[in-house]
């Protein structure tokens, strides 16, 4: 069994290479490197750079590779820039994912994990969001991820293919081993932009809203170390190859914090006081997201490691060291 990552150059992709060669997995990537990078990658995976939304240039890496499995990762991710190109989005998101679909069907591929996100809830205020809750959500980019997740499920019933889309909460740290990370450089994470600030890489922090209906008026975030995040998506392809049903899941911790007492974290870890300038909200971001997130240990099985919010600060703080003097 060949497992295919697409855009398994990126940070995401690039952790879940890492989790299925450790565990002795055969990889193929795909990746157009817009936002990835090859040395990234374990020197012993292929990389094919190119288009999941060219359905002949994938169908040919999956007869290449023998690919029985997908973990699909390539995508665009910025919400406010989602609200500003929408069709962009819908185009990266929606169309070339319904034209990688079309293609595993066609290559009879068994089995396809989904790189959703929590945004398709929508802005839900309060308590830990559940899969159970209805989907509203406000930006492009959250439309343009759902509308995967129902493109899969009725592929699923018209041509058996299997999958899990798992909606991810807000993703950050690196490798504990120190193999990869967010390395993409005009990254918008929180925790990236933060250490960014805190090595003198930016003159400032922006802050997007301060009047929210939260404890401090900032916006509240499940946040989940991206190796946690690459264990959950492995769990659910062993629990596809052992005859599970489909399945939609939230990844993150249960719980939140906020942008505030994230910065003051970051201020700790790294020992710096950078500065950090107010503004307005932006665009298509809720108040609160935070995950309800028992499904996914019962379903899966699934044990995060990684919990605690000043490790996943020092991975990443740790890993923008390693990128400044990679770039000089």
């Amino acid at each position: 069994m060949t497992v295919l990552v697409t855009g398994g150059a990126g940070y995401i992709g690039s952790h879940m290479v890492l989790a299925l060669r450790d565990r002795g997995e055969k990889v193929v990537v795909i990746d157009n490197l817009s936002s990835g990078f090859p040395w990234a990658l374990p020197p012993d995976v292929p990389l094919r750079g190119g288009d999941v939304g060219d359905p002949a240039f994938t169908r040919a890496v999956m007869d290449e590779f023998g690919v029985t499995e997908i973990a699909h990762f390539a995508a665009k991710i910025v919400v406010p820039e989602s609200v500003a190109e929408p069709l962009m989005y819908y185009h990266a998101n929606t169309v070339k994912s319904r034209a990688l679909i079309e293609a595993a069907v066609q290559h009879g591929v068994k089995r396809f994990i989904f790189s959703s996100t929590a945004a398709v809830y929508g802005d839900v205020s309060g308590d830990p969001v559940s899969e159970d809750q209805a989907t509203a959500p406000v930006s492009p980019y959250g439309r343009s991820k759902l509308m995967t997740e129902w493109m899969l499920r009725d592929a699923s019933a018209a041509h058996g293919l299997q999958f899990i889309a798992l909606r991810y909460f807000n993703v950050a740290g690196a490798d504990p081993q120190g193999r990869s990370g967010q390395s993409f450089p005009n990254a918008t994470h929180l925790i990236k932009v933060a250490v960014q600030a805190a090595l003198g890489q930016r003159p400032h922090l922006d802050v997007f809203g301060t009047d929210y209906p939260t404890r401090d008026g900032s916006c509240l975030r499940d946040y989940i170390h991206v190796t946690d995040l690459a264990t959950a998506h492995v769990d659910a392809l062993n629990h596809l190859r052992q005859g599970g049903d489909n399945l939609v899941l939230n990844c993150g911790y249960g719980q939140g914090f906020s942008v505030l007492e994230v910065i003051e974290v970051v201020k700790k870890v790294t020992g710096v006081d950078f500065p950090v300038r107010l503004g307005p909200r932006r665009p298509g971001d809720p108040a609160t997201i935070i995950a309800k997130a028992d499904r996914i240990r019962a379903e899966l099985g699934w044990t995060p490691e990684h919990d605690n919010l000043e490790e996943i600060v020092a991975a990443a703080f740790r890993w923008e060291k390693v990128l400044q003097s990679r770039n000089g």
